[in-house]
């Protein structure tokens, strides 16, 4: 894993989270309920979070093992991208729930990836 590798990575979905959040704010405003938009925001707000994680990691590179990127990377997709899935596909009035048991699988790669940094920076 290259440090260009994280810090574009982190770029990458940071820049997604703004687009999917202006996206939930402003086209998907009328379209979803309070609490579709609530966890819309949950599945954006948790991106972005890790992108910036995987940005410092990726500025101070010596911290960070391929393991631990892989469960913040893999973790953001699991966990963000199911909820907008099935937020998305709730809406349509198809919901897609195959994808219900994803977001948790994402959840503990988040955790899984938190607890990898703490055990490499003791």
């Amino acid at each position: 894993m290259t440090q260009q590798i994280i810090i574009a990575t982190g770029a990458i979905f940071g820049m997604l989270a703004v687009i999917f959040g202006a996206f939930g704010a402003h086209a998907l405003k009328k379209t979803l309920s309070n609490e579709q938009l609530q966890s819309f925001e949950v599945g954006v707000k948790y991106q972005m979070y890790h992108a910036i994680v995987l940005l410092v990691l990726g500025f101070n590179f010596e911290n960070i093992t391929p393991a631990t990127y892989w469960c913040f990377a893999l973790g953001i997709i699991l966990f963000s991208f199911s909820i907008y899935g099935l937020i998305l596909s709730d809406s349509k009035g198809k919901k897609l729930k195959f994808l219900g048991p994803i977001t948790p699988i994402g959840g503990l790669l988040l955790v899984i990836g938190w607890s990898l940094l703490l055990i490499n920076t003791i």
